[in-house]
């Protein structure tokens, strides 16, 4: 059984901001972004530990095709998204976040 997915809202941001990048960038490669993010939530979603720690109880599940990280933290009952970073973009701004 999957848990609920809670996204906090600059992940949020982060997610239409790939998608109209990619939107821009070449016809279906949105789509195909969304369903490699899609299918990523599922797996974290139903072994939430599965994926290395990146700090503390963060854990980082890294998309296949797109140069992107998912970040979440697994609770009890939900997985809390906090951001779905780009591999590229300096990782201090993560550290940042509160």
């Amino acid at each position: 059984m999957s848990l609920p997915i809670v996204f906090r809202p600059i992940a949020i941001s982060e997610l239409d901001e790939a998608m109209a990048w990619y939107r821009r960038k070449k016809f279906g490669l949105e789509k195909e972004f969304e369903q490699s993010v899609d299918e990523m939530l599922h797996r974290i979603t139903a072994h939430p530990l599965r994926f290395h720690r990146a700090r503390g109880e963060v854990r980082c599940a890294l998309l296949r095709r797109f140069p992107y990280a998912i970040y979440y933290v697994p609770e009890n009952d939900a997985v809390i998204i906090l951001a779905i970073f780009h591999t590229k973009r300096d990782p201090t701004l993560l550290e940042e976040r509160s």
